[in-house]
């Protein structure tokens, strides 16, 4: 607990500090740059300025790309490590652009969050003394103005516990802009947190405030409020509106003396689509109470997944290519020490899929063949292992493919069970497949699609991990 001192939408498809704290912006995570910076400003004005002539699909992955080549140019050296300072990422979620569309099916329009409050459930993977919280507009077309953000223990549904709330602040400030591409960390909070323990973070946006970017398939209720700033209420009345995406928050951290993060990050198997509503049972979260109940304390475990993720090329709709997302979303969260990389199958899959007119989430629909793949994922370890973090390599899960897409699968799988590229392989495609039909999940573990585990299958997965090789290995 905090001391001072309904229904998701579902898819048939695999989508799958101190008070003189500066405002940073930060590409990937690989350092700061001041917010006044000309490219960062030429960014924004770029983006606002895209000709509405645009393809709705173009125009949706261009704004995301002029951002990043501006920050990529001002990329300076990293900031004071945090993990010297006994940080450690306790909860993260990856972030992505909102497909820019006029109109948008229903699975893409946003909620009216002008001069609304936001409440959003966390739940830290490990226990810590201080907290704070990572506020990002790294994906956003517009600014981001929050004008209150507090941070509480939660209730249940959109109530927290009376005398929990705890304001966050940023520069000693209560208000925060960021500008499209910026992220900051609030001020430390002298509190405490504990592990598995739901938190409720409030966050009232600016009067002409939008949702530009999103987590999409959050599988945890979160709800907006009525007009007006209602962070601070312990009562849930005042939020009548319940949504399954989160936003704004990128991560919590806790000052956690020696411990350690791992990050899982994929696509939509690890994301946890089709896992139960509001239950953590996503296999990272399954993982995650593994580590607890096995004695290995210390660790947290981070779900950077997105559904719908690619390897190698982004999506209107499923977020950045996740070698181009992955050393802000996998390596740079304080006190990672270890990866776990499970991705491929929509690169396999997507070039396949028909176009579709207006918002097509499958653009661009690129073939690509295994080495490409495994020339990916060399690029990844070789990232990896320039930050010192381990990185282990999960086989790609059966998904009842097409002979030649399923020919693909098998020679990716063969590739990082052998070519010793990796620090290691998470077998997740031996922990589900059918022995009698291996390009087929156990009819157990399949969610009904053929593709996703249900609970069952994704607690399979957490328990093929092997939990002492990896934690040992991390920690070296």
């Amino acid at each position: 607990m905090i001391k001072t001192d309904e229904s998701q939408t579902r898819e048939n498809l695999y989508t799958g500090k101190r008070p003189e704290q500066r405002l940073r912006t930060r590409l990937y995570g690989r350092g700061a740059v001041e917010a006044q910076s000309p490219l960062v400003l030429s960014a924004s004005i770029c983006v606002s300025m895209l000709s509405s002539s645009i393809s709705p699909v173009l125009r949706a992955m261009t704004a995301a790309a002029v951002i990043a080549v501006a920050f990529a140019a001002n990329a300076a050296q990293p900031a004071t490590s945090a993990a010297e300072q006994g940080w450690v990422s306790a909860w993260a979620t990856a972030l992505q652009a909102i497909p820019d569309v006029p109109d948008p099916p229903p699975l893409y329009r946003t909620p009216d969050v002008a001069g609304r409050t936001v409440r959003q459930i966390v739940y830290p993977t490990v226990s810590g003394r201080g907290v704070r919280i990572r506020v990002s507009n790294a994906y956003g077309r517009a600014p981001l103005t929050l004008t209150d953000v507090v941070l509480a223990r939660s209730a249940g549904g959109a109530a927290t516990q009376p005398g929990t709330s705890m304001q966050v602040t940023f520069g000693g400030k209560s208000a925060i802009t960021l500008q499209p591409g910026e992220e900051i960390d609030s001020d430390a909070i002298p509190a405490s947190v504990t592990a598995g323990e739901p938190y409720a973070i409030s966050l009232a946006a600016g009067s002409r405030q939008t949702l530009t970017a999103w987590h999409r398939v959050a599988n945890q209720v979160n709800y907006v409020s009525t007009p007006g700033d209602h962070a601070a209420d312990a009562d849930a009345g005042a939020y009548p509106r319940k949504f399954t995406e989160s936003a704004w928050v990128s991560g919590l951290d806790v000052r956690a003396r020696d411990a350690s993060a791992i990050v899982a990050i994929g696509d939509s198997i690890t994301d946890g689509l089709r896992s139960s509503l509001n239950r953590n049972h996503r296999w990272p979260d399954v993982f995650a109470r593994r580590l607890d109940e096995g004695g290995a304390a210390g660790w947290s475990v981070l779900n950077l997944g997105i559904s719908g993720n690619r390897l190698l090329s982004a999506s209107p709709c499923y977020g950045e290519a996740l070698e181009r997302r992955f050393e802000r979303d996998a390596l740079r969260h304080p006190a990672v020490r270890a990866v776990i990389v499970m991705i491929g199958i929509n690169d396999i899959n997507f070039a396949a899929m028909p176009p579709r007119a207006g918002l097509d989430c499958d653009f661009p629909h690129t073939a690509v063949t295994a080495r490409e793949l495994t020339d990916g994922y060399r690029r990844l370890i070789e990232l990896a292992h320039r930050s010192g973090i381990r990185i282990y390599g999960a086989t790609l899960t059966p998904a009842t493919l097409p002979p030649a897409r399923e020919a693909m699968r098998a020679s990716v799988n063969e590739w990082i069970r052998t070519s010793g590229a990796f620090d290691g392989v998470v077998d997740f495609d031996a922990a589900l497949r059918d022995p009698s039909h291996p390009a087929q999940l156990q009819r157990r573990f399949d969610s009904g699609d053929h593709i996703h585990p249900n609970d069952e299958g994704y607690a399979a997965m957490a328990a093929a991990v092997p939990l002492a090789t990896i934690a040992d290995a991390a920690r070296r």
